[in-house]
């Protein structure tokens, strides 16, 4: 079937202008109409639109004579004269452009009231930590799902999670002929019955050079694994009603094996208990002038979406953009199962062209940008948790009295016999004998 040729204009972000059809993606809407009708100087004619959905630049990278209608990083428009043959596979995905539609948005979520406990959390955040923990999974020569040093990085996060006071399971997984395996690291809360989810894949690929070939595999995905174990960290310094789960996945770069097994494997009851699944993956790499993070999910996760969005504008300085496309990393199989999950991945991840390869090494990440992201998601992971019930003030074995604002008096019997007396202002203090007063 021949696709009607459309005119079509970029223009900042506006409503459709009357007969034109539009897409969003974030500062900026693309609009299209029928050949037949006139959309100004400034527009071209094409054939139909073809939304491109990538992992960094691998449409770009595999098809470079493909020139982009519009490119907005992990999202494209390519005219359909110019569709391979292949839909999709494993980092790219090509779908019919849709009229209506906001494929990136860019709010402008307002700050809300800091809470000083969460502030307090979010200062505890240690770069030095989670620098240290991605330079020792990057110097590994790969962490290829089915190789020996995946083994290692494995192990690596495991002692840190055991350290840390979780609760440890390793489960095999299948990963094409061969097998690799998922590390889980469980801590319970106080009984709030809820469950939430930090996610990351371990491993790592070099797709040109094969199983063999170094895949240090920094930004992707050293990067989201490392905020695993520093968000873990943080989380085992405090008390939360619900149940906090890490995992790390492997298997991702064939086609989400570990997140794939792990979903279907899920009883019933324990989907039930899921809160919010927070999953990173490339959160390292700097490829805007504005610290800039994205937030993928679907609707089922559009609450969880707006509440890491009010954390990024209250708690940090980073610039939020949205999609609910979700594709090809470890939220999506839990979309999928109708779960709520959360992907927050770098900005414009387009730009980084060194993932997949040997050359996704340290000396290309910024520092500065996970370390705020981190922030951002461990301020949504406290509201997800809540904070454990504080202790309860020991309740008084005597009758008690108020004489007015601020001020209680205890009365009560002690094992002489003698009536005692205590004054509650604020702060308890020892009780003070009623000398010569004795109950009959």
């Amino acid at each position: 079937m021949t696709t009607a040729p459309v005119r079509y204009l970029v223009v900042p972000t506006v409503d459709a202008a009357d007969g034109a059809h539009s897409a969003r993606f974030g500062d900026k809407t693309l609009l299209w109409v029928p050949a037949d009708q006139r959309l100004g100087r400034a527009s071209r004619t094409a054939p139909g639109l073809l939304l491109v959905t990538q992992v960094g630049r691998s449409f770009q990278d595999e098809y470079p004579d493909v020139t982009p209608l519009l490119d907005h990083g992990r999202h494209l428009v390519i005219s359909s004269a110019d569709k391979p043959r292949r839909r999709s596979n494993n980092c790219w995905r090509i779908e019919p452009l849709r009229a209506g539609t906001t494929v990136v948005d860019n709010p402008t979520p307002a700050a809300a009231r800091v809470d000083p406990s969460i502030a307090g959390l979010v200062a505890q955040l240690s770069p030095a930590s989670y620098q240290d923990d991605l330079t020792w999974l990057a110097s590994l020569p790969t962490r290829h799902s089915l190789s020996t040093s995946f083994t290692t990085a494995v192990d690596f996060a495991a002692a840190k999670m055991v350290a840390l006071g979780y609760g440890l399971a390793r489960t095999q997984i299948t990963v094409g002929a061969g097998h690799s395996q998922n590390l889980i690291g469980d801590r319970p809360g106080t009984g709030g019955g809820g469950l939430v989810l930090i996610t990351a894949h371990l491993d790592s690929i070099n797709i040109a050079g094969g199983p063999a070939a170094a895949a240090p595999g920094a930004d992707d995905n050293g990067s989201g694994s490392a905020g695993v174990l520093e968000l873990g960290r943080l989380l085992s310094t405090r008390s939360w009603r619900h149940d906090v789960r890490l995992i790390l996945f492997g298997g991702e770069e064939e086609g989400l094996f570990g997140s794939k097994q792990y979903v279907a494997a899920l009883p019933p009851a324990e989907r039930a208990r899921i809160r919010a699944v927070l999953n990173m993956d490339m959160i390292a790499s700097k490829n805007t002038a504005v610290p800039t993070v994205l937030l993928e999910g679907a609707p089922v996760s559009s609450s969880q979406i707006a509440d890491l969005a009010t954390a990024a504008a209250t708690y940090t300085g980073l610039k939020v953009e949205t999609s609910l496309n979700p594709f090809a990393s470890d939220h999506v199989p839990f979309i999928d199962a109708g779960i709520p999950a959360v992907l927050s991945i770098e900005g414009a991840d387009s730009a980084n062209g060194h993932i997949h390869s040997a050359n996704d090494t340290l000396n290309f990440l910024n520092w500065s940008l996970p370390a705020e992201i981190l922030r951002m998601n461990i301020a949504a992971l406290a509201g997800w948790l809540e904070p454990a019930t504080t202790l309860a003030r020991p309740r008084p074995a005597g009758s008690v009295v108020s004489w007015g604002p601020g001020r209680l008096d205890l009365f009560a019997v002690g094992m002489d016999s003698a009536l005692h007396h205590k004054a509650f202002d604020g702060s308890w203090h020892d009780f003070e004998s009623l000398g010569g007063v004795v109950l009959n």
